[in-house]
């Protein structure tokens, strides 16, 4: 009897031992599916210079896609299957916003799904002009970028999605964000340098389409003219508007005409032949390839800066 006793005064101990453990062990924190396994967290962006930025704030801790290919035009980019089905896998989708992805509403109709739409413009102030036939931007210019102050705007936002959906490395990413604005202001100022350097009788630009405003605003530059109407690059010219616009080149003495790397060049090679004036191409809509001489943001407003310097002064 007393054997049954120790036996069973032993067992309790061990039982109250057991629960006594349990109730001061820690609560396991819930982590996602993709930090269970060890993925990085999937994050889309559309536009190749879009995905730079994202990339110099995500480097090695996200797994980014960007949509377009570099030299595609945004305003007419049509998404492929494997497109939808990068979204529907995504965590967060970094969008430029104010319209310029005209194919997105269509693209997250399809891919369903929970991500997140993060539009990297939030906050940066924007020019309006006239909306023209054949453009979806309601006067608002999306081409913001062409501002590296404005891409500081894109930093903090992308620094903040990716902080949110991945907390454990919010201070990489912060770390990361600060160290690329501090390139982007230093951007800014060799910018303006090389823009002085040109006469300020010079300082004015026949563009394809209306998409250097904000770098006009910006380093003191006047648009003059554009071949396209407005901010698309799916508008079209009247036959009346082509005409007034070589009248205004050829009282101007404007001598360039700058065409963006993604559209056909046909209108804008008609214009320069008729007034005389010098096709230059620069990078806007997106990056070039790699090695290209634009294949990152920096680059790219460093291709584009020296360009226009060269054909201006």
């Amino acid at each position: 009897m007393n054997h049954h006793r120790t036996t069973i005064t032993f067992v309790l101990f061990a039982l109250l031992t057991s629960l006594a453990a349990c109730a001061n062990a820690p609560t396991p924190t819930p982590v996602s599916s993709n930090q269970a396994n060890g993925a990085k967290p999937k994050v889309v962006a559309t536009t190749t210079i879009v995905g730079d930025v994202v990339r110099q704030v995500g480097g090695d801790l996200i797994d980014l896609t960007v949509l377009l290919p570099a030299g595609a035009d945004p305003h007419g980019f049509q998404p492929k299957p494997q497109d939808t089905a990068h979204v529907a896998e995504a965590g967060l989708v970094f969008v430029n916003g104010l319209g310029l992805e005209e194919f997105l509403d269509r693209l997250l109709q399809s891919a369903g799904g929970s991500a997140r739409i993060v539009a990297v413009s939030d906050g940066v102030q924007t020019r309006t002009g006239e909306a023209h036939e054949g453009g979806t931007h309601e006067g608002i210019d999306p081409h913001v970028w062409m501002d590296p102050n404005n891409v500081r705007v894109w930093t903090r936002n992308i620094a903040a999605a990716l902080s949110e959906l991945d907390p454990a490395n919010a201070a990489a990413y912060q770390a990361n964000a600060e160290a690329y604005d501090r390139s982007l202001q230093a951007l800014d100022a060799w910018a303006q340098g090389q823009i002085d350097k040109i006469a300020p009788q010079n300082r004015q630009l026949v563009v394809d389409h209306d998409a250097f405003g904000y770098l006009a605003q910006r380093y003191g530059l006047e648009t003059v003219g554009t071949v396209v109407p407005g901010y698309s690059t799916m508008s079209a010219p009247s036959a009346q508007e082509l005409a007034r616009l070589e009248d205004a080149m050829r009282e101007l003495g404007a001598r360039v005409v700058f065409v963006d790397s993604t559209v056909n060049p046909t209108l804008s090679e008609r214009v320069a032949a008729d007034t005389g004036a010098q096709l230059v191409f620069l990078f806007t809509g997106s990056l070039s390839e790699a090695g290209g001489g634009a294949d990152t943001y920096e680059a790219f407003v460093r291709y584009n800066i020296t360009a226009i310097v060269e054909a201006l002064k």
